[in-house]
């Protein structure tokens, strides 16, 4: 009687278990307002943005369209959106995975929630280097290409110029975290905070 007793309690916390984690799993992939469609409509802004963004420096210099194209500047920032736009991609996948598995279990959705969390931190630091990439640039490419705007830039005093980048870094560095903490961070936090309480 005991062993039939104990079996039966056993069933209904296996079930109770399986419900609540049914529930975390429909908090997790809702739709609309989960935090894996607000990190699907992030990624997926990320993507558009970086690709707009060229068009856009093409369109408003069709009249110098030559300079444009052989401009070192230009490639390099055509380089760094195809780089994000990767990136962005491979996480959207990850998020894809999460959204459409219903049988994921907990060590699973904790590797890809490692994934996602790792990438975005990587994300953070590739603009960091993107910008001290762009910084050694502005200096060194006036002594092979011939730009207006980089030698008037040029022909300012060093302390300013180098105030002036090390300004744009700290101001990157602090508004970078803000917004990546705003569009991914807590999402994967609460991701992370659901997936404990499985």
């Amino acid at each position: 009687m005991e062993l039939d007793e104990l079996k039966h309690q056993w069933k209904r916390v296996d079930q109770i278990q399986k419900s609540k984690n049914q529930n975390i799993m429909e908090i997790i992939q809702h739709k609309s307002n989960g935090p894996v469609a607000a990190l699907k409509s992030s990624f997926k802004k990320q993507m558009i943005a970086m690709t707009v963004v060229p068009i856009a420096i093409i369109a408003t210099n069709l009249h110098h369209i030559d300079k444009t194209l052989t401009s070192a500047l230009f490639w390099f920032y055509i380089v760094f959106c195809i780089g994000v736009i990767i990136f962005a991609r491979l996480n959207y996948i990850v998020v894809q995975k999460m959204e459409g598995m219903d049988g994921m279990v907990k060590s699973n959705l904790e590797q890809q929630i490692f994934i996602l969390e790792t990438r975005v931190n990587q994300n953070l630091m590739g603009i960091r280097i993107a910008l001290l990439f762009f910084i050694v640039l502005t200096e060194v490419l006036p002594y092979f290409q011939n730009f207006k705007m980089l030698n008037t830039w040029h022909s300012l005093s060093p302390f300013i110029r180098f105030g002036a980048y090390t300004g744009l870094f700290l101001f990157q560095y602090f508004v970078s975290r803000a917004v990546s903490q705003q569009k991914f961070g807590q999402h994967i936090a609460y991701l992370k905070e659901l997936v404990k309480q499985m």
